[in-house]
């Protein structure tokens, strides 16, 4: 039996929530089949984007060591051949890792149960790749499974909550052509922090999420103030401050680094605002190449194809 899941990118600490929010962006994410097999598990195929930099060592995959936490959690003995379809860059800040994680162990349980698994098995399953790969955090692993704006209260226990989000906004999502790994941009990060600020960090963050729940864009550009990760990893992207106020007067709400970066993301009204934020970060980034990508945020996580 096989079975194949999308799971979709996703932005993570989207501002002030480090580690804690994390929001999935509809039509871009990772594809991944499962087949199960009595056999050793292997890699059969890796494609799309950054495929050639990806492990063909299944032990070292997200997508594998996830599908086989899935299927061991759950009592069975099988091992895996896994098919990969990357829409997502590797180290870009759209959550790779975690859409490659979640996607094969949804896959890896609908070929298993040939039906559809709990939210928590696939969390669960995915967090043990994620931890591997990138560090033990839940952010783009809930907004992956579950869609929309999501908060990872806790990981031991693991307690992640949906938020509903209250307008039809989209988000612009623009990556340069530069490469930070997620462990070395959380290693320049200090242990401890003044009281002050994160005081204030929790404020930005409590406000941040009711702006979404509400559908306030006012308050959201005011909210969306990462004072902790981002005046340290701006100085990893080239131009990122540039970038910043090049979104907002394109008419974004606000723009940030997404994850731990290069990605930078934007959050807009609209389509046609969120198209032309793009536009307009691309061209703050100069003579650095990049890419982008705009889409509505989405209302549904991982799900079978």
């Amino acid at each position: 039996m096989s079975g194949t899941a999308f799971a979709p990118g996703s932005v993570g600490n989207v501002g002030p929530g480090f580690d804690v929010l994390g929001l999935a962006v509809e039509g871009i994410g990772d594809r991944v089949t499962v087949e199960l097999t009595s056999g050793p598990s292997r890699i059969e195929s890796i494609t799309g984007r950054d495929a050639d930099l990806l492990p063909r060592d299944p032990s070292r995959n997200a997508a594998s060591i996830a599908a086989i936490a899935w299927l061991r959690a759950n009592g069975r003995e099988d091992n895996v051949i896994v098919s990969i379809d990357k829409g997502l860059a590797l180290s870009g800040g759209m959550g790779g890792s975690a859409a490659s994680a979640v996607a094969g162990a949804y896959a890896a349980a609908l070929s298993a149960l040939c039906a559809l698994p709990s939210a928590l098995s696939i969390i669960t399953a995915a967090l043990e790749a994620e931890s591997f790969v990138a560090g033990r955090h839940l952010d783009n692993i809930a907004s992956s499974v579950l869609g929309g704006l999501t908060i990872s209260r806790s990981v031991d226990p693991i307690d992640a909550v949906s938020v509903k989000v209250a307008a039809p906004w989209w988000v612009a999502l623009v990556t340069p052509d530069v490469r930070i790994e997620t462990k070395a941009a959380r290693a320049i990060l200090p242990d401890e922090w003044p009281q002050r600020m994160w005081v204030q960090q929790m404020a930005n963050t409590v406000a941040l999420t009711h702006a979404f729940a509400t559908g306030d864009g006012e308050l959201l550009a005011r909210s969306l103030d990462d004072r902790y990760a981002e005046p340290l990893r701006a100085n990893l992207i080239p131009h990122c401050r540039e970038v910043k106020r090049a979104a907002v007067l394109a008419g974004a709400f606000a723009c940030g680094i997404s994850g731990s970066g290069p990605t930078m993301f934007a959050v807009c009204n609209d389509e046609p605002v969120a198209r032309a934020a793009c536009a307009a970060m691309q061209n703050a980034f100069d003579d650095v190449r990049s890419t982008a990508y705009a889409g509505p945020i989405a209302n549904e996580g991982a799900r079978a194809v």
